[in-house]
């Protein structure tokens, strides 16, 4: 399995620096992942940090609660668009769906679809907070609105991307809508379940952990010998440690 096409390698923190984004953009043209992730403030950098790779720059709208009118999620992913966006990874308005004003789910997603020129648009629906049935509509309302992607997870909600929900949406989903699930994906075999499930995209901050283990690694595994032989990423210098994998 190509993991690497899958991951939209992302720093969202609300602290990140232009240091930690241009580590995230050498790390994704090192390892071809498929994206980056990054708050719209720095998604000029990111353009010009990726030119001439085949890595695209996505940013996020009405992120992280959907609180925002449409209005206000349509002139954030217009400006992202005109910095260089090539993704736009946006929040439906949580207050409205549980209200069951569908319609206005509905319009936001085509106000934000129609404003972004035929950009990848992915729709975070933020399962964690979400019922079965609304699970079941929120994908039925994407079928309805020809986006790209639907996702399951801001990463910063009560809890992530679950197995479960990505069969939901897959059992569900027409065959043009793709999956996106992001929150809580540090392991390799959460991964795989993921995409075995139905996920085509895998939103975290973990890509490098992820393309540089094997399936028993553990990103705080422990060095054996004691010594601090460990270099950034946990790549082991010593050969001796059981967080050593030779490919």
């Amino acid at each position: 399995m190509e993991l690497n096409s899958y991951i939209d390698h992302t720093n969202l923190n609300a602290t990140a620096t232009l240091k930690d984004i241009e580590k995230l953009c050498e790390e994704a043209k090192k390892y071809h992942f498929a994206s980056v992730c990054v708050h719209p403030y720095y998604v000029m950098v990111a353009k010009e940090l990726l030119k001439g790779s085949n890595v695209e720059v996505g940013t996020v709208v009405g992120f992280p609660l959907g609180a925002n009118t449409m209005e206000v999620k349509a002139f954030e992913a217009i400006n992202a668009i005109e910095n260089g966006a090539d993704e736009i990874d946006m929040v439906i308005n949580l207050s409205a769906l549980k209200n069951k004003d569908y319609d206005y789910v509905k319009e936001e997603i085509e106000e934000v679809r129609d404003s972004i020129d035929g950009k990848v648009l992915k729709v975070i629906i933020e399962t964690c907070y979400l019922s079965e049935e609304e699970i079941i509509k929120m994908t039925e309302i994407c079928n309805e609105t020809f986006v790209n992607f639907i996702k399951t997870s801001t990463g910063f909600g009560s809890d992530g991307a679950k197995v479960s929900d990505v069969e939901l949406i897959a059992k569900h989903k027409n065959e043009i809508l793709e999956i996106k699930a992001s929150g809580g994906i540090r392991n390799v075999e959460t991964a795989e379940d993921l995409i075995n499930a139905g996920a085509t995209r895998l939103g975290t901050s973990k890509g490098v952990i992820l393309m540089d283990a094997n399936h028993d690694y553990e990103s705080d595994d422990e060095c054996d010998c004691g010594d601090e032989c460990h270099e950034t990423e946990h790549k082991c210098r010593c050969g001796k440690c059981h967080c050593h994998h030779d490919e």
